[in-house]
């Protein structure tokens, strides 16, 4: 294991800074037995509000693909595809759109191909983020809705551009990452999955979305972050999930949690 991470594990990486997990709240996701193809293998696994359930694995190990099927990305196995239920109900998105409308929003780990419209500017990005609820058209977003919109958000988490009307090509990484995030938070979900929250972005940017995260978590709602670096997994979760070959294989909690266990979960 410490050959594969390049470095001692000595399991106290976050030594005086561990900490009580958030208390769990509702149950807001229970997976059952989900299978798809030979990505994601017969897994079962359950996420409540109020908390940030990391899931962490290696490459090829099924994360963003259970991830991507709970949000209706993906489709699971047509039979014998497992059970998902959301909110204690029985649920079987084809698409992201009734997944988004219900309260479930997938942020991608790739946000260059899929997550802005990088010609566009940051308002029309949001907007666009708002209209996929699903509008009533009588009450959709206007382009001046779209710029106040934009700028409330923009102002939250902290997005350094000159206007609401910047293209979203001119910024840094880390504020393009900040305008995804807008745009699926505005959809007001009750279960955000956030895949690599903070790949390619700056020091600085990681600090501020960690602590967005966290607030986010505060505030009720069941978040879920999907990443490959464990000191991120360790400082943001409450409850751990650890995905290898398809399944998720073991789950602790973060007071119990070591990155030699994680890792060693991971690979055997």
């Amino acid at each position: 294991v410490q050959a594969m991470v390049g470095r001692i594990l000595s399991g106290e990486l976050y030594a005086g800074e561990k900490r009580k997990a958030r208390p769990m709240g509702k149950k807001i996701l229970s997976v059952e037995n989900l299978s798809m193809g030979n990505t994601v293998r017969n897994t079962s696994f359950s996420v409540f509000a109020g908390q940030v359930t990391g899931m962490f694995g290696l490459v090829g190990a099924g994360r963003t693909e259970t991830m991507k099927i709970v949000a209706g990305v993906l489709k699971r196995d047509y039979f014998h595809g497992g059970t998902v239920r959301f909110e204690d109900r029985p649920v079987r998105y084809r698409t992201p759109r009734p997944a988004v409308r219900d309260g479930i929003v997938y942020v991608t780990e790739d946000r260059k191909i899929e997550g802005f419209f990088e010609t566009m500017t940051i308002a029309s990005n949001v907007q666009l983020g708002a209209l996929a609820i699903g509008t009533n058209p009588l009450t959709a977003v206007t382009p001046r809705n779209a710029r106040e919109l934009a700028t409330a958000w923009t102002k939250r988490l902290g997005v350094k551009a000159i206007d609401a009307d910047a293209r979203v090509i001119e910024l840094s990484g880390g504020n393009q990452q900040k305008v995804v995030l807008s745009k699926a938070l505005i959809q007001k979900p009750k279960l955000v999955v956030l895949d690599e929250p903070t790949r390619g972005v700056d020091v600085g940017t990681i600090v501020e979305i960690h602590s967005f995260i966290n607030e986010l978590a505060d505030s009720g709602m069941a978040v879920v972050v999907i990443s490959s670096y464990l000191p991120e997994i360790l400082a943001l979760s409450d409850r751990i999930l650890v995905a290898r070959q398809g399944r998720v294989v073991e789950e602790m909690d973060i007071a119990e949690a070591t990155e030699s266990r994680i890792m060693y979960a991971a690979v055997h």
